[in-house]
């Protein structure tokens, strides 16, 4: 007797179990939910990151913008900066006091912070673990 006969000879195909159990099934959905429960945090922190990372090349920018014009005018006044960050998730603006300024970056969309972030004249960003 051959291998393939010999091994279908006590199981047929047609007798032997054709599907999945609804506890085969139900177990399956259990081991992806538990997958899905651990991958979502972890893919959230990392697109919030990435959108961070957004404003924190706006915020570069503009301060370069801001520091070629005061080589220029010896002032921050009157200083042209881009409006926006690069991928244009964030609002940049500007405030100049005395010799320094201040730029802040809003957006609408969840960066995990809950303040806006700022870059002043020393090079200080805050929040701090937004950095």
């Amino acid at each position: 007797m051959s291998y393939v006969s010999h091994f279908f000879a006590g199981h047929s195909l047609l007798k032997g179990q054709r599907g999945f159990t609804l506890i085969e099934l139900m177990i399956v959905l259990v081991i992806i939910g538990i997958v899905a429960a651990i991958a979502y945090p972890s893919y959230t922190r990392y697109v919030q990151k990435s959108v961070r990372t957004d404003a924190h090349a706006g915020l570069m920018q503009a301060a370069s913008e801001l520091e070629r014009c005061y080589t220029r005018s010896y002032s921050y006044s009157d200083c042209p900066i881009s409006n926006a960050s690069p991928e244009n998730n964030y609002a940049i603006a500007v405030s100049v006091s005395g010799n320094g300024y201040l730029l802040t970056a809003s957006t609408l969309q969840n960066d995990g912070c809950e303040d806006d972030m700022t870059l002043n004249s020393s090079g200080e960003g805050l929040p701090g673990a937004c950095w």
